[in-house]
C-alpha cells in the first residue's frame, strides 16, 4: 500500500471518528479532502435582538459541525463590516459572501423583496415555511433574485407580530387620519391610503419621539422584543404609549433569511451547499419556536408595567384589507416580477386557510375558549 493511500485512509477514519458522517461527506470525489473555506455573513440586526442575530451565529455552528469544521463561517453584527442595510449589495458585489436579513429591507429596490418576508395579510409563518417548501416558494423567490446574483433560503420566523404602540385608544379608521406611526414598506404604503403618516424614527429614539408627540404610533415586532425597547423602567415605551394593539395585520408571520453570493455558493462543494440548506432548515424552526416559547411571558410582563392590549377596531381591519388589496394590485399592474409572485402567495393563502378553517382554527379556538374559563 502506498503512502499517499495509507495517509488518506488515515485522515478519513480520523474525520469519521471525530466529526461523524457529515465530515466525510465533504470530501471530494477524488478522495482528497474539500479545501478549507472560510466565508463572512453580514447581520441586517443588532445583537440586542438577540433571538435574530443568534439565528445567524447558530447557522454558522451548524454549518461547521455538519462539514467537521471544513466550513467555516464568521458573523459580524451590523456595521461591524457593512452597514445592516446595505448587506444584499455587499453579498451582491462580493465583500462578503452571504447575509441574514429581512429581505423586505429591500423594498426600494424592488416590491417584490417584501413578498419574501411579509405582507399585509399574507400567510401566517407556517404558512410561510408550507409555501416556501412545498408549493415552490423558494424556487420562485430565487428565481426573482436571479438578476441580483443572490440565492436565499429561509432561516427563522419571528411568528406574527404586535400592531405596536399608539398614545391613544383608536376608536375607529376616521382616528388614522393624520396619525404618525413608525412603520415602513408595503404596510406603510397601506397606511397612507388609510390617512396615516409613515415616519422613519430609530429604535433609540422611539421613546422620546412618543413621549413628545413627535410620532402617534410605532410598531417593532412582538412583545419578546418589544420589552426590550426599553432601556430601563423610565424609559418603558407604555408610559408614554399604553395602547398596545394587536394584531399585527401586515406581519402575520415574517421570514427571515439567508442570503449568498450565488457564483460562490454555486463554487462549493455540494456537501457544502448541503450543509448552508440544512443549517438554514434548522434555524428557521428554531427561530420560530424560541419566539413562541418566550413571547408570552413578556407580554404579561409589558401588561404588568402598563401596556393595555387593545384590538384593532373591526372598522380598521377591514378597511386596511381594502387597501392592503388596492395597494397590491396597484404594484402588480405595473411590475410582472411581482405580480407572478403575488399571485403564487395568494393562491396558496386561499387554499391555505380552507385547512386551517376546518382544523387548526377550530381546534386553537377551542382551547382559548377553555383557557378563558380558568
Amino acid at each position: 500500500m502506498g503512502t499517499d493511500l495509507r495517509r488518506r485512509r488515515l485522515i478519513g477514519s480520523a474525520l469519521a471518528g471525530t466529526a461523524g458522517l457529515a465530515a466525510t461527506s465533504a470530501w471530494a470525489a477524488d478522495g482528497e479532502p474539500a479545501p478549507d473555506v472560510v466565508w463572512r455573513l453580514a447581520s441586517s440586526f443588532p445583537k440586542s435582538l438577540d433571538l435574530m442575530y443568534g439565528g445567524a451565529e447558530t447557522f454558522a455552528r451548524i454549518v461547521g459541525e455538519l462539514t467537521g469544521g471544513k466550513f467555516r463561517i464568521d458573523v459580524s453584527a451590523p456595521g461591524d463590516v457593512v452597514p445592516g442595510l446595505q448587506v444584499l449589495d455587499a453579498v451582491q458585489a462580493g465583500t462578503v459572501e452571504a447575509c441574514q436579513t429581512s429581505m423586505d429591507y429591500f423594498y426600494g429596490k424592488d416590491p417584490t423583496f417584501a413578498l419574501a418576508t411579509a405582507i399585509p395579510f399574507g400567510l401566517n409563518a407556517r404558512g410561510q415555511s408550507a409555501f416556501a417548501y412545498e408549493a415552490g416558494g423558494i424556487d420562485l423567490f430565487n428565481g426573482f433574485l436571479a438578476a441580483y446574483e443572490v440565492v436565499a433560503f429561509p432561516a427563522g420566523n419571528t411568528g406574527a407580530q404586535m400592531g405596536g404602540f399608539f398614545r391613544k385608544p383608536l376608536g375607529s379608521v376616521a382616528d388614522l387620519q393624520g396619525l404618525k406611526i413608525r412603520i415602513g414598506g408595503l404596510a406603510g404604503r397601506v397606511f397612507q391610503q388609510l390617512g396615516g403618516v409613515p415616519q422613519v424614527t430609530p429604535r433609540s429614539e422611539l421613546y422620546t419621539a412618543l413621549d413628545t408627540g413627535t410620532i402617534d404610533a410605532a410598531t417593532w415586532v412582538s412583545p419578546y422584543d418589544d420589552e426590550k425597547l426599553a432601556a430601563d423602567d423610565k424609559t418603558a415605551i407604555q408610559k408614554v404609549a399604553p395602547n398596545y394593539y394587536y394584531p399585527g395585520w401586515w406581519r402575520g408571520g415574517s421570514a427571515i433569511h439567508v442570503a449568498f453570493n450565488k457564483a460562490k455558493f454555486d463554487a462549493l462543494p455540494p456537501a457544502f451547499r448541503a450543509a448552508l440548506k440544512a443549517a438554514a432548515s434548522n434555524v428557521n424552526v428554531a427561530m420560530l419556536a424560541q419566539y413562541d416559547a418566550r413571547n408570552p411571558a413578556a407580554l404579561k410582563r409589558l401588561v404588568v408595567s402598563g401596556a393595555q392590549l387593545r384590538a384593532f377596531p373591526q372598522d380598521v381591519l377591514e378597511a386596511a384589507f381594502k387597501a392592503t388589496n388596492d395597494v397590491l394590485r396597484e404594484i402588480a399592474d405595473r411590475n410582472p416580477k411581482f405580480k407572478a409572485l403575488l399571485d403564487a402567495t395568494l393562491a396558496f393563502r386561499s387554499e391555505e386557510y380552507l385547512w386551517w378553517q376546518v382544523g387548526e382554527y377550530t381546534f386553537d379556538n377551542f382551547l382559548i375558549r377553555q383557557r378563558a374559563k380558568g
